[in-house]
């Protein structure tokens, strides 16, 4: 069974140390590829060092919201520059988190208007993270023309009405340790919905634990238990699960 974690930070000083070990049980537990996120001017060298040690491991460059505000024009130019990179195969995690509130709304729109043009230019996918800015986010993308490249809702947490949205626009949703809460119905119920030919999984490792292990770090081994739930979910055997989401993250992030 192949499975893609297709969302993790395992450059995280939560696994300084013990790295290896934790790389070494995803691959145990059936992980054959991972893309782990740059996401700020501390993140994007050892994102591409693991996606130069690792062979199964790629990578995504961008400018996380939270950090819009410290994002210089020499910050977007290096991002240009490393989507030349083979093992580069999106700009992201990019996008709006208003629950946080460590960068001005005005700053965000406008780092993620920036990285949405750019990745139209360079025509690479984008993965958007989005925390409590639903309305914003969509009306962004449309008005950035995102469906011109599409890209992944990483960690969709919004509602179908949402979601549907986001479809309508050619993105994938990814869903990660929340669809596993007993408590998590809209997850659950958005899942259920979105077709299995858009469907992801990922980790957000060390974030998002899901169940059994809530509480404690999150790594990308388990993806296989997001796997389950979501074959669960969408009433299908964990194996065509794993079979459609890899073929998926394949297709969506240009892997061959």
């Amino acid at each position: 069974m192949k499975l893609f974690d297709t969302h993790t930070h395992l450059d995280a000083p939560q696994f300084d140390e013990d790295r290896e070990a934790v790389i070494a049980r995803a691959v145990e537990a059936g992980v054959h590829k991972m893309i782990n996120i740059g996401f700020n001017r501390e993140t994007i060298p050892t994102t591409m060092k693991l996606a130069e040690t690792y062979d199964f491991i790629y990578a995504a460059v961008g400018w996380h919201p939270q950090d819009a505000i410290d994002m210089r024009d020499g910050d977007l130019e290096w991002i240009a520059s490393l989507c030349s990179h083979p093992k580069v195969v999106a700009i992201g995690e990019i996008g709006l988190d208003y629950y946080w509130d460590t960068s001005p709304k005005e700053i965000q729109h406008e780092v993620l208007r920036k990285q949405i043009g750019l990745a139209r230019e360079l025509k690479m996918p984008i993965s958007i993270h989005n925390r409590d800015a639903h309305e914003d986010i969509v009306r962004i993308l449309r008005e950035e023309k995102a469906n011109e490249i599409g890209g992944v809702m990483h960690s969709f947490s919004g509602s179908w009405e949402t979601a549907k949205m986001c479809l309508d626009l050619g993105f994938h949703l990814s869903f990660g340790g929340p669809v596993t809460f007993k408590n998590a119905r809209v997850p659950k119920e958005v899942l259920a919905q979105t077709p299995l030919d858009r469907l992801l999984i990922e980790t957000d490792s060390p974030y998002l634990t899901p169940h059994p292990f809530r509480g404690k770090r999150n790594e990308s081994a388990n993806v296989k238990l997001v796997a389950e739930a979501a074959a669960e979910i969408k009433g299908i055997d964990l194996q065509e699960l794993a079979e459609i989401t890899y073929a998926n993250a394949l297709e969506r992030f240009g892997i061959v």
